[in-house]
């Protein structure tokens, strides 16, 4: 079975548009998140192997035999080997689970992953995890024990957000491609 030894993912133009939670402020006020949404964004990509906005892939893959990119959904754009010191290009076979690689390579497979509608169940991951984070910046944004970074954001909370807000709950069956 071919092996993915390395994967370098472009970040993309723009994330998918997803309305957090409004809290109401004082009297009537809606107050705005300091939150980057483009974090959240990546944190949650960083967990799924689903991607929602298109950006370019590279793939290193090593060893014969089957191969499915880990990344979904995946267009496929060219494919090389490296053969006597250089890349060449060869056109992949497909195969029963995706592409089957006849030697042991390695191979620098390219494509475009992302696509399609956000599920509700991912909308829902973003805006736990929009106002998890929100609340620990509102809560700790003074205190410099709990602060690391130029963001401000506190470190040791921020490693676990996905699991205390219960994101990962809902993205889990997001896990493999």
């Amino acid at each position: 079975m071919a092996e993915t030894i390395k994967q370098t993912e472009a970040i993309p133009a723009e994330y998918p548009d997803v309305t957090p939670f409004n809290r109401l402020g004082y009297i009537d006020e809606v107050q705005d998140a300091p939150v980057s949404a483009d974090q959240i964004w990546q944190r949650i990509e960083a967990y799924i192997a689903h991607r929602y906005t298109p950006r370019a892939v590279v793939w290193i893959v090593e060893g014969a035999g089957d191969w499915t990119p880990p990344l979904t959904p995946a267009t496929v754009t060219g494919a090389e080997v490296w053969e006597m010191g250089e890349w060449s290009e060869l056109t992949l076979a497909e195969g029963p689970y995706g592409y089957c690689l006849a030697g042991d390579g390695p191979y620098r497979i390219t494509a475009t992953v992302g696509g399609g509608d956000v599920p509700a169940a991912v909308q829902e991951a973003f805006k736990r995890m929009h106002e998890y984070t929100r609340g620990i910046n509102d809560s700790f944004k003074n205190e410099t024990a709990f602060v690391g970074g130029e963001d401000g954001i506190p470190r040791g909370w921020t490693a676990k957000a996905m699991q205390l807000c219960g994101a990962t709950d809902l993205l889990r069956a997001l896990r493999r491609a």
